[in-house]
């Protein structure tokens, strides 16, 4: 099983690579098959190096929020 965490996109490079933040840890991940136009500040769903879904910032707050509830104290 797999979980996708929502991460902020912080900034786009030329070659379609995002710097996301996701509680405070940074990842790059590839734009490519995101399927939808993205921008700086826009919240994505990621998977596996690859931004996979957009998704809006309260669907973002509120899964990361979950997660902080089953995970405890390992999300930030």
């Amino acid at each position: 099983m797999c979980i996708a965490f929502p991460g902020k996109i912080i900034s786009i490079n030329e070659d379609n690579i995002a710097l996301v933040d996701i509680s405070g840890t940074r990842y790059e991940v590839c734009l490519d098959i995101v399927g939808e136009d993205v921008e700086i500040g826009d919240y994505v769903i990621s998977h596996a190096g690859y931004a996979i879904h957009k998704v809006d910032e309260q669907t973002a707050r509120e899964n990361l929020e979950l997660l902080r509830q089953v995970m405890g104290n390992e999300i930030h």
